[in-house]
């Protein structure tokens, strides 16, 4: 059962830590994409299934190199992954399905180019890419593998990279709606409110 979750993990963990690379193919290039008139997923899917077979054959020779060795840590690992179903869940709520996918960014005119700044989106400016953290975080803690932790390691650096660029492409659409958005509202960690009463 071990080896199962083990190898699971290692994919999961290889499909997620490419997600940012995919969208670095389309932020800095949005013109580029919304300029054909045949949709850009033809080409940036393949791409993308291209990138999780190369990211898997470089670290396929550590897919069962282990940190440590201990059932007890899916204990805190369900605890990410409930977090993540719950912050997935909540993230489709007043966003489609086609906004969920990038549609808007890629398709010039399309009919769904509305800011969405309610809901869980009031709290954290891109909470899919949070709770894509914490299922590559459930599946590193549980699994315990180097590999896990190193590909949740590249998609956090990669993913800064790219919700900076993602912003700007927000920032160029939405303008000073954006901005004043932007200010209020983090882009992964969640403030948490306090209130001191005297």
């Amino acid at each position: 059962m071990q080896l199962l979750l083990r190898m699971m993990g290692w994919i999961v963990c290889v499909i997620y830590a490419t997600i940012p690379s995919f969208w670095l193919l389309i932020h800095p290039r949005v013109d580029y994409w919304r300029s054909h008139s045949r949709s850009p997923y033809r080409v940036l899917i393949p791409t993308w299934i291209g990138m999780w077979i190369i990211l898997g054959a470089i670290t396929s020779p550590w897919r069962q190199l282990p940190l440590y060795r201990t059932a007890w840590t899916w204990v805190p690992a369900s605890a990410l992954f409930i977090a993540g179903f719950w912050i997935y869940k909540s993230s489709g709520k007043h966003f489609s399905g086609a906004q969920l996918g990038g549609v808007p960014e890629v398709v010039p005119g399309h009919p769904e180019q509305r800011l969405v700044t309610t809901g869980i989106r009031a709290r954290v400016r891109h909470p899919v890419y949070l709770a894509h953290l914490c299922e590559m975080l459930a599946w590193s803690m549980g699994t315990g593998l180097i590999v896990c932790y190193a590909l949740t390691a590249f998609a956090v650096i990669s993913g800064a990279v790219m919700i900076c660029l993602e912003d700007a492409e927000l920032e160029q659409r939405f303008r000073e709606e954006y901005r004043a958005y932007r200010r209020k509202v983090p882009a992964m960690l969640p403030k948490i409110r306090t209130r001191i009463s005297l």
